[in-house]
C-alpha cells in the first residue's frame, strides 16, 4: 500500500474535510444559495489578509494574481522598484518587462533577505517610482522578508507597495493594514491547503488611485471590474465553484485553529525542522535571522546530488521534498512545514531524508535528525 505525504511549498497537501467539501454537485455561480456563500467568503478572506481592503478572487495560479497586479497599477514606461532575492522575486521583474515597464532592481543574494534601507534608498534614488514589487516569503530560498519594516518605508512615498504573499500568507503573519501593504497576492494551493486554482488580490485605496491613472491592458483581471462586483458579492466572470466551497471550509478551519495559532504551530514546525537539520551535521542555505516558517532550504552534502535525494525521496520513500531552483538547483534541498502539516508528517519527512542520504553516501547518523525533532515537539 502506498501513502503519499507532500512536503512540499505548493501544492500542499489538502485535508479530508476540505475534500469532503468540494464534493457536492456544482451550483450556478449566479445562483442565491452560490451569492450567500461567496459572500460570506469574501467577508472571511479579509480574516486572513488581516484587511479591511476588498479581496479579488480570480481563477488562476498565484502567478496570474502577481500579473494583476502589474497591469492594474502602472502604465508602459512607468518605474517601479523590484527586489529579486529568489526566483519568485525574478517572476515580478519578468512580469514587469513583459508589460514595458522599466524595472529598477535590487538584486539580493539568494538566502538573505532584502534589507529596508535597500528599498529606502532605491525610492530615494527613483521618486518616480510607481510601485515596489517584493516577496513576503520567497519560497526558492525559504526566506521571509521585514514587511513591517519595508511598509513604513514604502508608505512615506507615493509609491505603492504589492506584496507576493503566495506561499506566507497564512502562515506567517501579514497585517496588511497594519503594515500599510497596498497590494496582497496570494494563491490557493499553499497554507489555504486547497488544490491550485485560486488566486487573490487585497488591493488598497492607494493602490485604487493607481489603477484610475493605469494604460497597461487588461480585461480578465480589470480590479476595476472585480471592485464593481464585489459590491453585488459576485464574480465578474464564471468562478471555480467548487473550490470555492473549499475555500470557505479552509477558512473556517483556519478561523477554528485562529490565525495566531496557524502562525504559531507553523513557526513550532520550522524550529523543529531546523534543530533537525543542526543534528544531521547539515548547513541551512539562509541564516535563522532571515529563515522563514514556510520551507527550510538546506545545503546538500558534498559529494551529493541534491537531485537524487528528492528523486529517491519521492519514488522510494513516498515523500515529496523540493531541490533548488535556477543556479541551485542539485545545491540544495526544501522541506516544507506549509498548511495541512502535523508532527508525524514531519518526523516522517526528517527519517526518510536521513535514510535517503545514508543511502546517497552522507556520513548522517540515523535517528539524530528525528530525535531533534522530537525534542522540540516535546519541549
Amino acid at each position: 500500500m502506498n501513502k503519499f505525504v507532500l512536503l512540499t511549498p505548493g501544492p500542499t497537501m489538502v485535508p479530508e474535510r476540505i475534500g469532503k467539501a468540494m464534493q457536492p454537485p456544482i451550483i450556478h455561480h449566479r445562483a442565491p444559495a452560490f451569492v450567500k456563500i461567496f459572500t460570506k467568503v469574501c467577508e472571511d478572506l479579509k480574516y486572513v489578509f488581516c484587511t479591511k481592503n476588498d479581496v479579488f478572487t480570480f481563477a488562476a495560479s498565484g502567478t496570474g494574481a502577481m500579473e494583476s497586479a502589474v497591469v492594474n497599477l502602472l502604465s508602459a514606461g512607468d518605474k517601479a522598484v523590484v527586489v529579486v532575492s529568489g526566483k519568485f522575486g525574478e517572476r515580478w521583474k519578468l512580469l514587469c518587462e513583459a508589460y514595458g515597464v522599466n524595472a529598477v532592481v535590487i538584486d539580493v543574494e539568494w538566502g538573505k533577505a532584502v534589507k529596508p534601507a535597500q528599498i529606502e534608498e532605491a525610492l530615494r534614488e527613483n521618486p518616480d517610482a510607481k510601485a515596489v514589487f517584493t516577496t513576503l516569503s520567497e519560497t526558492s530560498t525559504g526566506v521571509v522578508a521585514d514587511l513591517k519594516t519595508i511598509g513604513a518605508v514604502v508608505a512615506e512615498t507615493p509609491a505603492a507597495l504589492v506584496v507576493d504573499a503566495i506561499s506566507g500568507l497564512g502562515a506567517t503573519p501579514c497585517l496588511m493594514d497594519e503594515w500599510q501593504l497596498d497590494v496582497v497576492v496570494a494563491g490557493s494551493q499553499k497554507a489555504l491547503m486547497l488544490p491550485p486554482g485560486l488566486a487573490f488580490a487585497a488591493v488598497s485605496e492607494k493602490a485604487m488611485k493607481l489603477v484610475e491613472a493605469s494604460t497597461l491592458p487588461k480585461f480578465y483581471f480589470d480590479y476595476k471590474k472585480y471592485r464593481k462586483m464585489v459590491e453585488k458579492n459576485q464574480t465578474p466572470y464564471t468562478p471555480a465553484v467548487s473550490l470555492i466551497l473549499g475555500l470557505q471550509e479552509a477558512i473556517n478551519m483556519i478561523k477554528e485553529e485562529g490565525l495566531e495559532n496557524v502562525y504559531a504551530r507553523h513557526a513550532r514546525l520550522a524550529k523543529a525542522a531546523r534543530a533537525a537539520v543542526k543534528a544531521m551535521g547539515l548547513e541551512m542555505l539562509s541564516s535563522p535571522e532571515d529563515a522563514g516558517n514556510i520551507c527550510t532550504a538546506v545545503k546538500v552534502p558534498d559529494g551529493v546530488d541534491g537531485n537524487a535525494l528528492v528523486k529517491i525521496m519521492r519514488d522510494e520513500h513516498k515523500i515529496t521534498i523540493t531541490g533548488g531552483q535556477e543556479h541551485l538547483k542539485g545545491k540544495i534541498f526544501r522541506i516544507s512545514h506549509l498548511g495541512y502539516v502535523v508532527d508525524f508528517d514531519l518526523i516522517l519527512g526528517i527519517a526518510a531524508i536521513e535514510m535517503s542520504l545514508k543511502k546517497l553516501g552522507a556520513d548522517i547518523q540515523l535517528g539524530s535528525g528525528v530525535a531533534a525533532a522530537q525534542q522540540v515537539f516535546m519541549s
